[in-house]
């Protein structure tokens, strides 16, 4: 089954590191998303801008207003997100508690994917490719 691990980390923080601070924990980060890959639990994952780069888009009155920056306002801003393969929730909580990530960049959110809607996206995608 596959899970979605958001990974948050509180704004400011990432630029408050050093770069041999930034390094480290990035080499730790992938040192374990390696182990991940190799065993069969990596199924991707995509690093975040600054929340300070992204816009919000809402539909109201009939048109879609566009916003800056995240619609939630929060000191911890989604930074990342990872695809777990796992056999259960409490096996992807176990994989995702090992992660350096967890420890020395925020909070991660782990939720399952909606597999049954996920399957109609992916066969529309093959149709659109036919």
């Amino acid at each position: 089954m596959r899970y979605v691990c958001l990974g948050y980390a509180e704004d400011g923080k990432w630029e408050a590191m050093s770069e041999s601070e930034r390094q480290a924990m990035m080499e730790e980060c992938f040192a374990y998303d390696d182990f991940l890959r190799k065993n069969g639990h990596f199924a991707g994952g995509e690093c975040l801008q600054s929340a300070r780069s992204a816009v919000t888009l809402r539909w109201q009155n009939g048109k879609v207003v566009v916003t800056d920056g995240p619609y939630a306002e929060t000191k911890e801003q989604l930074g990342g997100i990872l695809i777990l393969e796992a056999k259960d929730l409490n096996h992807a909580i176990q994989l995702m508690s090992k992660h350096p990530g967890v420890r020395l960049g925020g909070p991660f959110e782990i939720r399952p994917a909606d597999e049954e809607i996920n399957d109609l996206i992916a066969a529309r995608s093959i149709a659109a490719e036919a």
